[in-house]
């Protein structure tokens, strides 16, 4: 039985669904049981995690007719020849539209299962099993599925809630300090783009959060999830205040576009970016150098990049970043920051402000 357990529910009507968070849930076979209605299941995971607790998710699902895909794990393979991979699995034992696809992973594992399930047969049930903590506070919830293309992040894909996410938080503790970090990166982003009490808290208790101090990892991935689970409830398909997830993600999708997947992790890029924004929001009179030197520090906290390291020149960036998914006619919408804690998403910025801030972080390196 799980020692801990924090419940919430993302609200979409007939849509809506549970988020369990806590210690030892995946020793109890009931968190999945009342989520799975047919009989067949479809575990994928990739080469990193199935090792460490694909073991334990089919030892859950012994009632069941269980089939596993194994993906290669890394951005890199987040494609659509990946997910081809998985329809044949599907095809091959025979899956109807009664089956249920768990995703025992990450962010890449849970983006590719949900696109598949959002595919097959016109759409399944799946279930999120998210193992590290960027996934766990970010890409699990929501229902946002897809795959990468050459020319841009997550270009290609299609909402599909899950029936439930199971975050089991001991799955942290086999999780690389970098990766940790990196998922460190959107917990932050709560906090600037809209909860400056959880902001602060996360200034004073980023040491233990660090250090991976249960209770403390515990509710900063309830609060993540929480205030997530609010907005994707008001806005299920990114027609507005949803778009200010992205803090951060314009500039970090196009760093990671320019340089390679998996050069930058996602959550790395997303550092970059959401201090990026920061010094934008300041140039444009809204923070002062103050608050910008506070989203440095914590992010220094945390162990995230403030800087591009790599070679890489304005015009790549620029060019990359017009790719993104909230460019509207060629323009660039950015999220961008009024204060610490209130997020506004805008393409009136000054355009010399932009290229100031690129500028200085292109050559930063």
């Amino acid at each position: 039985m799980s020692r801990e357990l924090k419940t919430l529910h993302v609200e979409l009507g007939d849509k809506s669904y549970p988020i369990y968070i806590g210690s030892g849930l995946l020793s109890d076979k009931n968190y999945l049981h009342k989520h799975i209605h047919g009989k067949q299941v479809m575990i994928v995971t990739n080469t990193t995690v199935a090792p460490l607790y694909l073991q334990s998710v089919c030892e859950l699902l012994d009632d069941y007719q269980v089939e596993i895909t194994i993906l290669a794990d890394g951005e890199q393979y987040k494609t659509l020849d990946t997910v081809n991979t998985i329809f044949d699995a599907l095809l091959g034992a025979k899956f109807d539209r009664s089956a249920t696809l768990i995703a025992l992973g990450g962010g890449v594992v849970g983006d590719m299962t949900g696109f598949a399930a959002a595919s097959y047969q016109r759409g399944v049930n799946f279930i999120q099993i998210p193992t590290t903590l960027l996934s766990q506070v970010d890409s699990s919830v929501g229902g946002k599925t897809g795959v990468n293309h050459d020319l841009g992040k997550n270009m290609i894909g299609a909402f599909h809630q899950p029936k439930a996410v199971v975050i089991d938080i001991d799955t942290l503790d086999t999780l690389e300090q970098r990766e940790f970090s990196a998922g460190m990166a959107e917990v932050i982003k709560y906090g600037l783009l809209g909860n400056a009490d959880f902001l602060q808290d996360l200034e004073a208790n980023m040491g233990g959060l660090m250090n991976r101090d249960v209770p403390l990892v515990i509710d900063a991935v309830y609060r993540s999830c929480e205030d997530k689970a609010i907005i994707v409830a008001e806005d299920e398909f990114e027609a507005g205040k949803r778009a200010l997830l992205n803090l951060g993600h314009t500039f970090g999708h196009g760093i990671e576009n320019t340089l390679g997947y998996g050069v930058y992790l996602h959550g790395e890029a997303v550092a970059v970016g959401m201090l990026m924004a920061a010094k934008l929001s300041q140039l444009e009179g809204h923070l002062t150098s103050d608050c910008v030197a506070r989203v440095q520090d914590l992010l220094d906290q945390a162990n995230l990049p403030c800087s591009i390291s790599k070679e890489i020149t304005e015009s790549q960036l620029l060019e990359a970043m017009s790719l993104d998914k909230k460019a509207i006619d060629g323009n660039i919408r950015l999220v961008l920051l009024r204060r610490l804690g209130d997020a506004y998403l805008s393409q009136d910025y000054s355009a010399n402000n932009l290229s100031q801030v690129v500028e200085e972080f292109v050559n930063n390196n």
